[in-house]
């Protein structure tokens, strides 16, 4: 594979060992090198239609950590760290399955069970940050795959990465469907108080019978909202991220009405609705998922995507206008304008803590 020189553990054919397997550690405390990596205790096996009872992690020294996001984008930030490509949280219609072809890997099983982690992350975080070409600019996690999801609860990399990032007084987000991010609300919160930090999680619909059929490797969407509470009433204010919204499956005013009421109460500071869109990689798993599940849909999405990965606008319109008026019934503000960040850097210092002086972080 064209990533081969990267693999920390030899290749199976070499070592006459499988890969190693992924798991949840007896104890969230203690950094992963003080764990033992043999003798884990696998979690009972959960049925995952669209993936695979068993996940391993494929461990790699990274060459760089923070990643700019290409101009022609529509993401509305610059910059992203990503400390694991693919993702035990199998939603079947994960934009990100492509990357997963980059690695000749494919996009769907493998994608969900073949988890590459950047075990070098945190300290080529620090490095990267330490640079004095890196201007402090905002950095979003989870916008490719979570973070948070099963191998973090082995490896731990988060704390040390927003450990890096507080150290640095550095703006982040975090967008997640991992409810493993309460290990780190007391991090997060210290970072909080240094830099502009904000957290989102993604509850794309309170249907528990499609949550088990699109997203079986997440936590319920209830749990989910369990952490915008634990983080409000810690007073780190916790946005929703209603997405996707799946046309035919969680787009009716019943459904929105219910997702955004919940949505409420757990008390986000806001909502935004992105409707699905079906990229290549993803849309062929979720149209073989449509197929033997929702054959009845088809027509529906053959119409709704035949221009491309996005649906059309008078569709998305509707949707919001759905979610904005029942945001009106429950109570909840308009979204948040988002945040924009600027470093202001003088002459270039002499020493770092001379620079670390001189750093003035502006909020716009």
């Amino acid at each position: 594979m064209r990533w081969e020189r990267q693999r920390v553990t030899p290749p199976k054919e070499a070592t006459g060992s499988p890969e190693l397997p992924l798991d949840l550690p007896e104890r969230a405390a203690g950094s992963s090198a003080q764990r033992p990596r043999a003798g884990l205790r696998l979690p009972e096996p959960v049925p995952i239609e669209a993936g695979t009872d068993e996940a391993y992690a494929i461990e790699i020294q990274a060459k760089s950590i923070i990643n700019r996001v290409p101009g022609e984008s529509r993401m509305p930030f610059g910059w992203t760290v990503n400390p694991y490509r693919g993702c035990t949280h199998s939603c079947i219609y994960c934009y990100a399955r492509a990357t997963h072809g980059y690695l000749d890997l494919d996009t769907g099983h493998d994608f969900d069970s073949k988890i590459v982690v950047k075990v070098n992350a945190p300290a080529l975080l620090r490095k990267e940050l330490a640079s004095s070409r890196w201007a402090g600019e905002p950095i979003a996690m989870g916008t490719n795959t979570d973070p948070y999801q099963r191998a973090e609860g082995r490896y731990r990399l988060m704390p040390e990465i927003i450990a890096a990032l507080r150290d640095r007084a550095n703006p982040f987000s975090i967008l997640t469907k991992g409810t493993l991010i309460l290990r780190d609300l007391e991090l997060i919160a210290q970072a909080a108080e240094v830099a502009p930090v904000s957290v989102a999680v993604s509850v794309g619909s309170v249907d528990e019978a499609l949550w088990r059929a699109v997203e079986p490797g997440t936590p319920s969407p209830l749990r989910r909202l369990d952490v915008v509470r634990r983080f409000s009433e810690a007073g780190i204010g916790c946005s929703v991220m209603m997405a996707p919204i799946l046309p035919g499956l969680s787009d009716s005013p019943e459904q929105i009405d219910a997702t955004v009421a919940a949505i409420a109460e757990a008390g986000a500071v806001s909502v935004s609705p992105i409707v699905l869109h079906l990229r290549s990689g993803a849309r062929e798993w979720f149209h073989r998922w449509l197929s033997t599940r929702r054959s009845d849909l088809l027509p529906l999405y053959e119409r709704l995507y035949r221009n491309g990965a996005y649906t059309p606008k008078s569709y998305q319109r509707q949707v919001v206008d759905l979610v904005e008026q029942a945001k009106r019934r429950h109570g909840l503000a308009p979204p948040q304008r988002q945040r924009n960040f600027r470093i202001q850097q003088h002459d270039p210092p002499q020493s770092d803590a001379d620079r670390d002086r001189e750093r003035q972080l502006t909020l716009l």
